[in-house]
């Protein structure tokens, strides 16, 4: 049994005149969550399609868990599941009743199937809405209930294609729960995101996608040491003072300090705490006065931004959509 859940070199997938995929390149080991990170558009969806055998690499090869994504694209269906952007599951039928039906689709009997169904009903947290209609679930029960479709048979590799999308902040975070329970028994997790903060929450390893290309692999604290060794950020006391503040924490730090939405925050990459202290100290001495600063590392989105010159939300789309999907033989 290979060591790698997913192996792919050169695949490229191309829309029209559009080269979505553009040579990806990846080795992801078995056990725990690898992040695939980047903005709408940047190809993590089609990549996605294309490792679950929804769509044919146009160039390179694909291996999922020992097996290649053309030629045994039986077997590699067999062993994922995938939970995409959008419900899968009926939303006229009850949260008991959709899980009930998938669990016959793979060969339970009637009454297999109704225990399954309600251990995952327990599990998810949806005893309770169990005889309801999906469409009359919230948002957070909605993500729980496709997930929990998802893994009616467990899968060895589950592809979870940007899954708290839209989600606020509470569902989020029973979203980010589920994920570790399920890597804890064993489950590999492939997370694409375009939210800076769940691929720090939760991969163990994040592969940066940008424009159809994997620009930067690592974990989160490896990639983030990338582009510095910390991060200062600051507020001044007066917005106006703003410019005159970015004056001189360019000269004194001798790198390009980035304004924020914020109209009084300032933040740049610093090399070390010695360059921190003498730019505040720079600040001081010129009158500027501050609100409050901090030195920490570089955010994720920071990472981003040295790495491809545009933050995480800024990048043009493809004509690539996403769908969702179950293992095999209940797609």
């Amino acid at each position: 049994m290979t060591d790698l859940a997913i192996e792919t070199h050169g695949l490229v997938k191309t829309f029209g005149a559009t080269r979505a995929v553009d040579g990806v390149d990846l080795e992801i080991p078995r056990g725990g969550v690898h992040g695939f990170l980047g903005p709408n558009g940047a190809g993590k969806t089609t990549t996605i399609h294309m490792l679950a055998t929804l769509s044919t690499p146009d160039a390179g090869t694909a291996r999922v868990l020992g097996y290649d994504v053309v030629h045994e694209s039986r077997e590699v269906r067999r062993r994922v599941s995938l939970t995409g952007q959008f419900a899968s599951v009926d939303e006229d039928l009850t949260g008991r009743e959709n899980l009930r039906l998938l669990g016959r689709l793979f060969g339970y009997t009637g009454g297999a199937a109704t225990r399954r169904a309600d251990e995952l009903l327990a599990a998810f947290g949806l005893t309770e809405a169990a005889t309801q209609q999906v469409k009359k679930y919230s948002g957070g029960m909605r993500r729980r209930i496709d997930i929990a479709a998802s893994i009616v048979v467990t899968p060895e590799l589950l592809f979870l294609d940007e899954p708290t999308t839209g989600l606020d902040p509470r569902s989020r975070n029973e979203v980010w729960d589920i994920v570790r329970a399920m890597v804890a028994c064993g489950t590999t997790v492939l997370l694409t995101t375009q939210y800076l903060d769940e691929a720090d929450q939760l991969a163990d390893r994040i592969s940066v996608i940008d424009r159809g290309k994997v620009i930067a692999e690592g974990s989160s604290s490896e990639l983030k040491a990338s582009v510095g060794s910390g991060s200062l950020h600051v507020r001044v006391m007066h917005p106006a003072d703003r410019d005159a503040a970015r004056d001189v924490l360019e000269r004194e730090l001798g790198v390009e300090v980035r304004t924020q939405a914020d109209p009084a925050a300032l933040d740049a990459n610093v090399e070390s705490p010695a360059l921190a202290t003498r730019a505040l100290t720079a600040l001081d001495a010129s009158g500027l006065r501050l609100a409050q600063f901090s030195l920490g590392q570089p955010t994720l989105d920071e990472v981003f931004l040295a790495l491809t010159g545009h933050h995480a939300d800024a990048a043009p789309t493809t004509g690539a959509t996403g769908t969702t999907t179950t293992q095999e033989d209940a797609a």
